[in-house]
């Protein structure tokens, strides 16, 4: 079968993003590369790392031809992106370069080599794939067809009527209730909606009515609520819960309190394997219903994990808003599978397994309006919705930067300088960020652990990037500087009263997973206690035994995903930074359940709504593909 990536230019996009010549001493560069491979490695489009693997993998396969390793650098590059495979005819198009092959003679080139041969690389029209992610596609397609091509479920219709009576009401749409009776009677759904649109009022409608068919049956019932991370996973319990408290006694009982984790924690994580679990198609997991909330975070090594654990007559949610930020990791698997399902069935076709949730319940008019014209793509509509006088959205609005100007001219042309703006950016999130340190530290040092976790979800201050001027690290160490001031403590140290923490990564050990929060607050005996936001319940621990955490006055929007604050500042780099897309915008915006702050130039403004991420996959088509060949033979 040939797969073409999903646009025509997502594979080069995802490959090849354009960057700056690396200087004779940079630590990106191969020193030992020449030809084709030195040629990229000085524009920066490769970087040392693609160029080293490319070699090593080309020598040992006694691959010679530099095109040959050109391709297999790419596809290196491509998964350090986010891309599972590079189109060659779209490369060149992409960027003004002298060096690319001929497309035509550079995909022969490919097709002839025993890279290809051996299995090492795979070629699907002028498409070329690691064999990792090639095996990978081609297995979540499988196991997807697969699960929606099975017979429907079993379904005692007299008890759904009297279910779904039941559940009717309690705050619950039309287009909820058809979605959660829908998900009923199919072993696959792909519920979707931005954030405020019922998702989880869906979810929990659906465990009243599972619950109840196997009720019927005189079966028990196993669910397992899940997400990538723990704070994810947390609130995805507490909102479930919450949903169930206000339903008939009866249907709460039979749900029972289902359990709560991470991914990692439900396919059982090995000290030994970093990308396989204990549950596998040998060992498949108990429940009778999966969910998987923020499957729009789900990269697609795990999405293949966990598709090969769940059993085949179990049922399996997806839930996700597939505009947000893609996973960390390669793929960019329910925007993929939204779009594939479509594809085959339609939009919003009654036999598809995707159900689309569009009302928005929670946030505030001028924040749904925001969110709106960034779906649509309209730069004007959104700066119009950004400056029209609101306590729910404000933009404050950067001046240009021309950093090689300080004088009086460029002020007068509207710009200003680096030094300038950076103070600029500093008067617009000053107040906010430090009010929000001192109230977490008030609590702290009186030793309410509670309220020092909890002021936390009132406000919070995300950012596009990790490092430089506008990176997290930079406005945390500013709010530190600013917090030392106002409290008179000169220097306060790694671990101080009221520091805002944040996990970064899952131990298991302690049940603490990535995407928890907390705050360093102290003890009644003076000692300093690390209290975290866990599962149900605040857990406090000697500050020494946590390892993977950061401080929190700011945070990525990457890392914000399952997270919602009542007060939002979204701060955008300025208008060329690469991390700077819509998809990134739109995540940060809809973390605000109340306000959402915006500091930021016209320039980035509009760059990050005309600026859509874009990775490379044939995962789409590949599933599309399949399912009209499955189903066509079905009907046949």
């Amino acid at each position: 079968m040939t797969t073409t990536p999903t646009t025509a230019t997502t594979a080069a996009a995802g490959a090849v993003a354009p960057a700056e010549p690396l200087g004779p001493h940079d630590r990106r560069r191969a020193r030992s590369a020449s030809g084709l491979l030195a040629g990229f490695n000085d524009t920066g489009l490769l970087e040392a790392a693609d160029v080293h693997v490319a070699r090593r993998v080309a020598a040992l396969a006694g691959e010679a031809d530099e095109q040959v390793q050109l391709a297999l650098a790419l596809a290196v590059r491509g998964v350090r992106s986010g891309s599972t495979c590079v189109d060659l005819a779209a490369v060149p198009a992409l960027l003004d370069h002298d060096g690319w092959p001929e497309p035509a003679a550079w995909v022969e080139a490919v097709a002839g080599s025993p890279l290809v041969a051996e299995g090492v690389l795979h070629l699907e029209g002028g498409t070329v794939y690691l064999d990792r992610y090639h095996r990978l596609e081609s297995q979540v397609c499988d196991d997807l067809v697969e699960r929606v091509a099975a017979p429907a479920p079993p379904v005692d219709a007299a008890a759904l009527e009297a279910a779904r009576a039941r559940i009717r009401g309690h705050r619950l749409s039309e287009q909820q209730e058809r979605a959660a009776v829908g998900a009923v009677g199919r072993s696959t759904t792909v519920l979707t909606g931005g954030p405020g649109t019922g998702k989880t009022t869906t979810i929990a409608r659906l465990l009243v009515l599972l619950a109840d068919q196997a009720a019927a049956r005189g079966e028990r019932f196993s669910v397992a609520l899940t997400a990538p991370t723990g704070k994810a996973a947390t609130r995805l319990q507490e909102a479930v819960l919450a949903e169930l408290a206000d339903l008939d006694p009866a249907d709460r009982e039979r749900v029972g309190r289902p359990e709560t984790m991470t991914l990692h924690r439900l396919l059982g994580w090995r000290p030994d394997n970093a990308t396989r679990f204990r549950h596998d198609r040998g060992n498949r997991l108990k429940h009778d219903l999966v969910v998987v909330d923020e499957s729009s975070m789900v990269e697609l090594t795990m999405m293949g994990r966990l598709l090969e654990a769940v059993r085949p007559q179990a049922r399996l949610v997806l839930v996700g808003d597939p505009r947000q930020l893609t996973s960390v990791g390669a793929g960019a698997v329910l925007a993929d599978v939204v779009r594939g399902f479509a594809d085959h069935f339609g939009e919003d076709a009654p036999e598809s397994p995707v159900a689309s949730l569009t009302e928005n319940f929670r946030s505030t008019e001028h924040i749904k309006q925001l969110a709106e014209a960034l779906r649509a793509g309209d730069a004007d509509e959104v700066l119009a919705t950004l400056r029209r006088p609101s306590d729910e959205v404000e933009l404050v609005e950067l001046p240009a930067v021309d950093s090689s100007a300080d004088g009086p001219g460029a002020q007068a042309s509207g710009q200003v300088s680096g030094q300038a703006l950076g103070h600029a950016v500093g008067e617009a999130l000053r107040e906010r960020s430090l009010d929000l340190a001192l109230r977490v530290r008030r609590h702290a040092v009186a030793g309410e652990h509670e309220q020092a976790v909890a002021a936390l979800d009132t406000h919070r201050l995300l950012c596009a990037h990790r490092d430089g001027p506008f990176g997290v690290r930079s406005w945390n160490r500013q709010v530190e500087r600013w917090l030392a001031e106002e409290v008179g403590e000169p220097v306060l140290g790694e671990w101080y009263v009221g520091r805002p923490l944040l996990v970064t990564t899952n131990d298991y050990a302690l049940e603490v997973y990535n995407g928890e929060t907390g705050a360093v607050v102290r003890a009644p005996d003076g000692r300093l206690r690390a209290w975290i936001s866990g599962s149900e319940r605040l857990r406090d621990f000697a500050p020494a035994r946590l390892e993977a955490v950061e401080t929190m006055h700011a945070m990525t929007v990457h890392k914000s995903q399952g997270s919602q604050a009542a007060h939002v500042t979204v701060l955008l780099p300025e208008a060329d930074s690469r991390l700077l897309t819509r998809e990134l915008f739109y995540t940060a915006i809809t973390r605000a359940q109340e306000q959402v702050r915006v500091v930021a130039s016209e320039a980035a403004v509009r760059a990050a709504v005309a600026r859509e991420a874009q990775r490379a996959s044939g995962l789409r088509d590949r599933l599309a593909q399949r399912l009209s060949q499955r189903l066509d033979a079905g009907r046949a």
